[in-house]
């Protein structure tokens, strides 16, 4: 399916979930890798406020593209993010949605005037 850039300069994005590493496979433990690059894949979870309006994200990225310093509730900036939406079919039911990705996250400054 296609994938779409998402705009991020005008938008506040804080971090609310850490990275850790994301699951492939649940009752193995097996964690995801990159299919084209075999590096091991990250989660976390963003606020994206624009516009007077916020989302939670939960956002992949590769463990490389993880950034030093962090901070739960800070602001930070995703690199490269795009929107990739999907669907599938389990047990008879349809299933879509949008899945984050982004080649990086890293430390950014809160936006001047903003009030969050």
């Amino acid at each position: 399916m296609r994938s779409i850039r998402v705009e991020t300069s005008g938008a506040t994005v804080l971090l609310t979930e850490a990275p850790e590493p994301k699951i492939k496979d649940r009752q193995t433990g097996e964690i995801a890798k990159d299919a084209q690059t075999g590096e091991k894949l990250m989660k976390l979870g963003v606020v994206y406020i624009d516009g007077g309006e916020s989302s939670l994200l939960l956002v992949t990225v590769p463990e490389s593209g993880v950034t030093e310093g962090l901070a739960l509730g800070s602001p930070v900036t995703l690199i490269g993010l795009i929107a990739r939406p999907w669907e599938t079919v389990f047990n008879g039911q349809q299933w879509h949605g949008i899945t984050f990705r982004a080649d990086a996250i890293a430390p950014a400054e809160m936006p001047v005037g903003a009030g969050v």
